[in-house]
């Protein structure tokens, strides 16, 4: 919502600005397409060539990531925080019934009442991959943790080559911009036969080149780089929700106390009141 009035008002602002002091926007127009077709071919070029396909495919999924903002909210935590409390209490009174649950996720009936989470791999190989290791007597607390710290840096390594990728083709836009106008200026330097007022509208043509490579630059893919690298950052968080209640059920320490630490964990502006969380874990009790 804000990516877009952001966008909008960046454009209402740089244009009407110049408009109102009596530019004409019919030289930047003419000039546009060409100009364009030079610093955007050349930037999407060298993105292509300087980019694994994966990492091009987490780039043009994160431009819609950066719009629609943070995949987990405060009613995901506190789902979440829901599901651990289950599967945690499960694999102290019956590690038999346990394996049911994280051997086969998808056809759970505690995994199934959280959908969201559901579909979301990484979120569910954490949980069932960090369960089925104590299983198999892998419960040092500590080296769990280290694993588990480890496991998430990588995904959040591998996440961010997206917004590293976009931020590198924006600190190239504004020296394709430098190589559309040096180009402009060959061409007016070509026809300097011409009368002034030729001349004078070629060299502008030419200059547009330079203010388009640094308006998508600093106005447009950097924002967007940054953006989605923000965003990144606060999913991650729910990872690390994920982290701190698994480490605390291997110190054993009391099922409601392990979400506690798992809620405590959270950022402020997602974290579930403890009331809230409280009575939503009263009535799980009650239900099982």
């Amino acid at each position: 919502m804000f990516g877009m009035i952001g966008i909008v008002v960046t454009f209402v602002m740089v244009f009407g600005g110049y408009i109102l002091a009596g530019g004409k926007l019919g030289v930047i127009m003419h000039s546009l397409p060409f100009e364009l077709m030079m610093i955007g071919g050349a930037a999407i070029g060298s993105f292509l060539l300087s980019n694994e396909t994966c990492v091009i495919k987490q780039s043009l999924s994160g431009i819609g990531r950066s719009l629609k903002g943070t995949q987990w909210h405060e009613t995901d935590l506190q789902d979440v925080l829901c599901l651990l409390f289950q599967l945690l209490r499960i694999a102290r009174s019956s590690p038999v019934e346990l394996e049911e649950h994280i051997e086969n996720p998808h056809e759970s009936p505690i995994f199934q009442a959280y959908p969201k989470i559901l579909v979301d791999e990484h979120a569910v190989g954490l949980i069932a991959d960090t369960l089925r290791s104590t299983s198999l007597n892998y419960d040092d607390p500590y080296q769990v943790e280290e694993m588990l710290s480890q496991r998430i840096g990588l995904m959040n390594e591998e996440a961010m080559h997206a917004p590293h990728a976009l931020q590198n083709m924006a600190d190239a836009l504004p020296a394709l911009g430098i190589v559309a106008a040096v180009l402009g200026v060959i061409k007016t330097m070509s026809a300097i036969d011409q009368p002034p007022e030729v001349l004078g509208k070629m060299i502008g043509g030419a200059l547009v080149g330079t203010f388009l490579g640094v308006f998508l630059a600093y106005a447009i893919v950097a924002p967007f780089a940054q953006r989605l690298s923000a965003v990144i950052k606060q999913d991650q968080a729910f990872y690390d929700v994920i982290k701190s209640v698994l480490v605390a059920g291997l110190h054993q320490h009391a099922t409601n106390l392990c979400v506690e630490v798992g809620r405590q964990a959270a950022p402020e502006h997602v974290r579930p009141s403890f009331n809230a969380l409280e009575n939503v874990l009263k009535e799980l009790k009650r239900a099982s």
